[in-house]
């Protein structure tokens, strides 16, 4: 990949529950960055991303407003699309991901997975959706979720799927 990537995480719900275990802002940010530098993923140039940390309710009204599921989820990626009327050296968006403390803090418990390595996943599978990969059919899932694993297991992360080939979001 040639060009930086910068992202820049915010709390929708300064405050959230303090019990709740989440990620430094640098740990998202490495992980999006691995998930963008990716010679299968990188869109090239100067980007930027948003990370969105976001209550349930949040999530939830989010979800049903834009994928019509009123329910919380773990991870929902916006991308932005073409921005007109950006100076031609200013970095492109590429998008928002917002991530649910309490879904992913729930799913890690119930899945038997290590918060940390949770997390991770989202903000690889956040990623993935704003350079254009989905799961919407058994085709696109398959190779979206080999470019999960591929990536997770360079920073050491075991293969999210291997219990369950449910995708997340």
């Amino acid at each position: 990949m040639t060009g930086s990537i910068t992202v820049d995480v915010s709390e929708a719900t300064p405050g959230q529950d303090p019990g709740i275990e989440r990620p430094s802002d640098e740990s998202l940010g490495r992980w999006v960055r691995i998930a963008l530098e990716d010679r299968a993923v990188a869109p090239g140039g100067d980007i930027e991303v948003a990370i969105l940390l976001a209550d349930e309710e949040t999530v939830r009204r989010m979800n049903r407003d834009y994928r019509g599921k009123d329910r919380p989820t773990n991870v929902l990626s916006f991308a932005a699309g073409d921005v007109a009327g950006l100076p031609p050296d200013a970095p492109k968006p590429l998008g928002d991901i917002v991530l649910c403390a309490e879904v992913i803090v729930a799913e890690a418990a119930e899945q038997g997975k290590e918060i940390a390595n949770h997390w991770a996943h989202l903000c690889v599978h956040g990623a993935l959706h704003l350079s254009g990969f989905d799961h919407e059919n058994d085709a696109d899932a398959e190779i979206m979720e080999a470019l999960e694993t591929r990536i997770l297991g360079k920073m050491g992360i075991a293969d999210p799927y291997s219990a369950t080939r449910e995708a997340p979001g």
